[in-house]
């Protein structure tokens, strides 16, 4: 099978597979504070690190959404870790509630202070990574034209880890964490609860 993005066979593909094929994704779970102190939590759906020295992250929202207009404004975000035993109030904190409606109250959740950035973090997640904001892009496509997408790129700057979930031997046990991850369709999600080990080859 071969398809365009734009003109793929709706009798046999109606819903597109674009989210199911790239999967699964890690949520970007953000909680952000603008200017005037008003806070802000979400999941996205494209979501990922992709740097280690230093270590970055990047979420991109479509349109200007709350999440990316308050991290841009102050120049921080936080990450927090959706877990299986999250899952509930990872789903609630999505809801379109009314501007100025506080999801973590929403959620039942909990608001932790940060140490190096204002936004605060949800002190139920096992991790949290705060993070200062080093590029903003606005996504355009092959033609040139603005998208309305918009990736905020942040360098973590300090990390919350709970210690119950490192290893005697100084690892830390993902699997034990139970994160959750986007898997497809809108209700389709995926937890890693097991792992394999597959080394990478030495030489030829």
């Amino acid at each position: 099978m071969f398809y365009e993005p734009d003109a793929r066979d709706r009798a046999l593909l109606p819903h597109d597979p674009f989210k199911a094929l790239v999967a699964p994704r890690p949520i970007g779970w953000v909680s952000t504070r603008d200017a005037a102190g008003r806070v802000n939590l979400a999941p996205y759906s494209f979501f990922n690190a992709v740097a280690d020295r230093p270590p970055m992250l990047l979420f991109s929202s479509a349109g200007m959404k709350d999440s990316a207009s308050f991290a841009i404004e102050t120049g921080e975000f936080v990450w927090n870790l959706p877990t299986f035993a999250l899952r509930e109030a990872m789903n609630a904190s999505s809801a379109p509630l009314p501007r100025g409606t506080s999801e973590f109250e929403h959620a039942g959740l909990t608001l932790a202070d940060s140490r190096h950035v204002a936004a605060p973090r949800v002190a139920e997640a096992p991790v949290a990574m705060e993070c200062r904001v080093t590029q903003v892009l606005e996504l355009r496509d092959v033609e040139g034209t603005d998208i309305d997408r918009h990736v905020i790129i942040g360098q973590v700057v300090g990390v919350h880890l709970d210690e119950r979930f490192v290893l005697p031997d100084g690892r830390v046990d993902t699997a034990a964490l139970q994160p959750i991850a986007r898997c497809g369709y809108l209700d389709e999600y995926a937890v890693t609860d097991e792992l394999f080990a597959l080394r990478r080859p030495t030489g030829g």
